[in-house]
Formats: C-alpha cells, structure tokens, sequence
C-alpha cells in the first residue's frame, strides 16, 4: 500500500477491524518512512452473473433495475426498506452461489417470484402478473390458487 503523504511503498498496519456488518475491513496504517496515518478499507470484490435475456441478448447484472421492481410490487404494501434490502441481499447472494458467469433472465424472475412469496403475497401476485404476461383474471385466480399450496 502506498503512503498517500510521500508515495512510500513500505506502510504497517496498525490496527484493523470489522465494519459494514462484517462486510468490509478499516484498516489504520502507519507510512514507515515518514509516520503519517491513514485509513483503507478493504471489501471483497465480488463479480455478478450477467443477465441473458428472453431474446438472447446479455446484460450485467442491475442491483438498481433489481430494487425497482421490487419496490413496484411492494408499492403500497406494509414492508419496511429493511426487509426489502435484505430481500435484495438474498437474491444477490444465490445468483454468486450458482458459479455461473451468465444466468437466465427466467432464472433471476423466478429468484424475485420466491423472496416476494416469502415477505408479501400481493406483492408476489403483482410481480407474477407483469412477469409472467397474465392476460385474463383466471390467470390471477390460477396463481392466488397455487400461494395457498
């Protein structure tokens, strides 16, 4: 790590610990050569899946086009923005868990369809609706069937 002050190559570090909730690490450092302090923080650098699309294309991973569907379907509905992140981190995680460098948009919708079952079922109905293109109200009656299997 270079020193920030002098550009020296050789720091210590002088004391290191947890924040983020556990996500990254505050790392004080020391240059050797001219005793200025500074501070780095270090975070696994973790790389998403890219996103093939219904019509072939490829498109990176979207953590903000991801919250947004989200927060449509919930609009309205009695969910805090926690669960919603948490909702977020979930989905994240299992789309790093496969291993894969490209995952199928069907795959990340079934992803959304699960958690959404799991925090609001009007709000997995709605999301169900726009994604799976129901077209008439048998459709709806279909899906608000299968959510008290």
């Amino acid at each position: 790590m270079f020193c920030p002050f002098c550009n020296e190559q050789e720091t210590k570090v002088i004391d290191s610990r947890l924040v983020a909730d556990g996500h990254q690490v505050r790392r004080r450092r020391e240059c050797i050569a001219c005793h200025e302090r500074f501070t780095t923080f270090e975070a696994a650098e973790l790389v998403m899946p890219r996103v093939v699309k219904r019509d072939g294309s490829r498109e990176p991973f979207n953590e903000d086009k991801l919250r947004a569907g989200l927060q449509r379907a919930l609009e309205k509905r009695p969910v805090d923005t926690e669960r919603v992140e948490q909702c977020i981190n979930r989905i994240k995680s299992s789309l790093r868990a496969t291993g894969e460098r490209e995952v199928g948009s069907e795959f990340v919708g079934n992803l959304i369809m699960d958690n959404l079952k799991e925090i609001d079922k009007v709000a997995y109905v709605r999301f169900a609706s726009v994604y799976r293109s129901f077209e008439d109200i048998r459709e709806f009656g279909e899906e608000i069937a299968k959510l008290g299997d």
